[in-house]
């Protein structure tokens, strides 16, 4: 293929993010959730008159905080949850096989593209949103038929790297290609990771096309990259020296700084936003939609919100909140110091199972 100059013909920031260690505090964690008016109501959370006689939530997630967060609602609001926790694409992989007679009724992950994926293919719930004041972040994030709800927002694609071992870090994507850091690179499969396919497809995005995109990935594949299923292995490779540069989810990279103080996050031009978000499904038995709709207004609640911040703190709980009134945690720099992009998660979400494929038999293997 056309060797591509990636990157170089768009304006660059003079310098990039400070490292994640010496960022100042973006807000206080919300220690008054209660009286914030960005978040849903309690009238609005639970509306238990006139309800069906109840019947199991089940919820496929892959957040960090979804058990304690499933174990609070059915506690307040007395509907049995059945939780199927895993990684996004085996959950994706179930709702494919069984959707002439679906087996979910809540679907929770990062990346809208996923979402889109479903929308497209009428799987998807569509014309609910909770009743809640969003943030610049939650109103782009709302597709505009309502078919799922966003939670909060990381990035995809941020870099962890070792400054004991790696000084002088890439500074753009195209220093990634360096014949230095040949060896050193680790990401993740996006077949199996739900926040890496939104990164692969913000690098073809911000390339150019798919074609500019698969070339960027075979020049670092070529380049010694090393691959891994999720975050957790990645960042063990960090961890343990197999490689001393990570591409993982921004929450993930942030919340493993806490326990090496070598690690080092940088943003590189442009990070792409990566929103967390929730789906109902468009098949469900209807008692089960109504439970769904309850859950996301209570994921969305002061208690949600609580959950969210707390249930996962070297992890998913590290995210920016979509609503208005409420802080994302100290750790987290401020998102007015990064380059950002979104990606369309319509035009990006019905390629996922094609550029998955490719990324797999042409990167993994």
């Amino acid at each position: 293929m056309t060797k591509v100059a990636y990157g170089s013909t768009r304006p660059r920031r003079p310098r990039l993010v400070p490292q994640v260690a010496a960022l100042s505090a973006a807000g206080a964690l919300a220690a008054t959730l209660g009286a914030t008016a960005g978040v849903a109501s309690a009238s609005s959370v639970h509306r238990s008159s006139g309800r069906s006689k109840v019947v199991p939530l089940v919820v496929y997630s892959a957040q960090g905080y979804d058990k304690l967060a499933t174990e609070d609602f059915s506690k307040k609001y007395h509907i049995p949850v059945q939780l199927d926790d895993n990684s996004t694409g085996p959950l994706l992989t179930q709702i494919e096989a069984s959707k002439n007679n679906p087996k979910w009724g809540l679907l929770w992950v990062d990346g809208a593209t996923a979402f889109a994926g479903l929308d497209t293919q009428h799987l998807l719930l569509r014309g609910y949103e909770p009743r809640v004041s969003w943030n610049s972040l939650g109103l782009q994030a709302l597709p505009k038929d309502k078919s799922y709800v966003p939670t909060g927002v990381t990035l995809a694609g941020a870099m962890a790297y070792d400054a004991a071992k790696v000084p002088n870090p890439p500074s753009s994507w195209a220093d990634l290609l360096a014949a230095k850091w040949k060896g050193q690179i680790g990401t993740n499969d996006p077949s199996q990771s739900g926040p890496t396919y939104p990164f692969v497809a913000g690098m073809m995005n911000d390339l150019g096309g798919i074609g500019a995109g698969e070339t960027f990935f075979s020049d670092l594949k070529a380049n010694g990259l090393v691959v891994n299923p999720t975050n957790g292995p990645t960042l063990a490779a960090l961890a343990s020296g197999q490689i001393n540069i990570a591409l993982v989810q921004s929450s993930a990279a942030v919340g493993a700084t806490f326990s090496d103080k070598n690690l080092k996050v940088r943003y590189l031009d442009p990070v792409t936003i990566l929103p967390s978000a929730i789906g109902i499904d468009a098949k469900a038995p209807k008692q089960e939609q109504v439970e769904a709709e309850e859950f996301a207004s209570y994921v969305l609640s002061p208690a949600g919100q609580k959950v969210m911040q707390t249930g996962d703190p070297t992890g998913d709980s590290l995210y920016y909140p979509v609503l208005n009134g409420i802080a994302p945690r100290k750790a987290l720099p401020p998102l007015t110091g990064v380059k950002t992009q979104n990606i369309d998660p319509y035009v990006w979400g019905p390629k996922e199972n094609t550029i998955n494929a490719w990324f797999d038999q042409s990167i993994v293997q």
